[in-house]
Parts: structure tokens; sequence; C-alpha cells
């Protein structure tokens, strides 16, 4: 099913997560021009008030505190009427850097926004889908959710996490009527290059690391403009997976969505773990990729 297909025979209701740009915004919009009713999230007031500039009923809602979460959710829930028929996981960003780098507060950051926030907010919307007796919960990993990268340790750790805890969840949630999907994008046209950037510059010290040749190398990445990678797709490619994932009857446990993503999702099954090692290394670039 592609974003152009016919749209739905019913409007859903849906809050999606980390809207500002990117995956977020163009699900926003997407999904909108589909006919279902969606509420852009972002964490900025300014983000906020462009995103309803552009026509989208949007809130503020801040991953990172609770009390955030909670006013967002709220005020979709008052505009309609306690209900919620789907919830996109999607925000998220990417801390770089070698494991023995990474501070206590940089992994807490990494994890505050790309795991305990997305559990949190869940674990709101799942009583509203029970009572309901139905509901969609997507998230949006990651290729990186099953196939590790060197300098990405803290953004992996996040992600498997999130894999781990979206399959025990599916179980949990067995007979209740809420489905729940992971979709794996891999390299995506957004704003995720730049917002990794400055999550380096602020924790990670190149000048004093053993790793900083290497650093040399991913800060010109990081800036690189351009495809982040090869295989990269835009953001449409992942709105198509979660146009089936909202609307199709039988969605999927699991959404990869570009070529890499597909290609490591078997090559993790078929191959030693010696192989897939150099394979990783070699993909990943020693920070360079």
């Amino acid at each position: 099913m592609t974003p152009s297909a016919s749209n739905p025979k019913r409007a859903l209701s849906v809050l999606v997560t980390g809207c500002s740009s990117g995956i977020g915004h163009c699900a926003a919009h997407g999904l909108r021009a589909r006919g279902h009713r969606v509420f852009a999230a972002a964490r900025r007031s300014a983000d906020v008030e462009r995103l309803r500039a552009e026509g989208l009923e949007a809130v503020m809602l801040d991953l990172d505190d609770d009390a955030g979460i909670g006013s967002g959710l709220d005020a979709v829930l008052d505009a309609t009427g306690g209900r919620l028929d789907a919830l996109f996981n999607n925000g998220a960003y990417g801390q770089p850097g070698a494991v023995e780098d990474l501070t206590r507060a940089a992994l807490r950051e990494q994890f505050e926004t790309n795991l305990f926030g997305t559990a949190v907010l869940t674990n709101r919307v799942i009583p509203v889908m029970r009572r309901q007796g139905h509901g969609r919960i997507v998230m949006n990993s990651s290729l990186l959710g099953y196939a590790a990268m060197a300098y990405r340790g803290a953004y992996n750790a996040s992600k498997f996490a999130l894999e781990g805890l979206t399959d025990t969840l599916r179980l949990e949630l067995a007979g209740s009527g809420i489905h729940v999907s992971l979709i794996e994008p891999g390299p995506i046209t957004s704003r995720f290059r730049a917002n990794a950037e400055a999550a380096f510059h602020r924790h990670i010290d190149p000048a004093g690391s053993v790793h900083r040749a290497a650093y040399v190398a991913m800060a010109e990445r990081l800036a690189r403009p351009g495809p982040a990678a090869p295989f990269t797709l835009g953001p449409e490619a992942v709105l198509d997976k979660l146009v089936h994932a909202l609307e199709s009857p039988h969605p999927r446990r699991r959404y990869p969505v570009t070529l890499p993503a597909h290609a490591f999702w078997w090559l993790r099954r078929l191959l030693p773990f010696c192989l897939i090692d150099r394979i990783l290394a070699a993909a990943g670039g020693s920070g360079r990729r």
C-alpha cells in the first residue's frame, strides 16, 4: 500500500511524536492527507506553532518530562472526547560516541527520550485503548535496533531496548484488540545527522579520547550535506509502512524499510557472528558512515 492509495473507510485519531521534522513531519502530513485526524506532537513551542500554521492539530509534548507527556496527551484526549485510535512513537535522536566515552548523563539523556518517555506515553495510552477495545501502537525503531554499529552505542542500546520492550508489550496485549508493530527504517533523509552532531558536541570530548582519529571522520560525516549513507530513502518510505500498520486488518509485527534494513535482518540470522562483525564494521566505517 502506498501513501497515494485510496483513503481508508474509517478515519482514525492518531498521535504522532517527533513531528518537528523528518519522519514525524512527513507522517503527520501524510496521514492527514489520507483523512485521518492527526495530532502532531513536538517538544518546542516554536515547532508547535509552525505545525499549526501548516494546518495540523499540534500539541506540545516533551518525552523527557512526565508532566509534559501527561499534559500533551490530555490535550489530545480533550479534543477527541477521550478516544485515541493510534499512537506512532517516532520521537528520538542519536547520541554518537564510543561506548567508553559515554558518560552516565549522555546515556541517561539518550534513554530518557528514546525509551523511557516512549514507555511512559505508551503506558498512558494503553488504558484508553483498552476501554475502546481497539488501538494501534507503532514504534519507530531502527536497523540499529537489531544490528549494532560502532560509535553508536547509546543509540544502539536504546533501540535494542525498545525492540525488547515492544515485543514484550505485544505478547501482553494479545487478545486486547490493541495491535503493536515495529518499523525499522535504516537510512532515511531527515535532520537525524544534525541532531546527532549537536549531541556529539554536547557530550563527547574528542581531544581527550583514544578514539579522536575516528571522531575526526565522524565529525566530517555528520557535517556533510547530502544522503547519510547508500540506499537512503525519503521519509515517505516510512509513511508507506505506517499506513499499512495503521489501516490493514492484519498489521505486521515488523516493517523493515530500506534495503540495508532488509539485508541485515536476514544476515543476522544466516551468517556466523564473526562474519557479521566484519560486515557491520565495514558498514559502519569506523564512524565515517
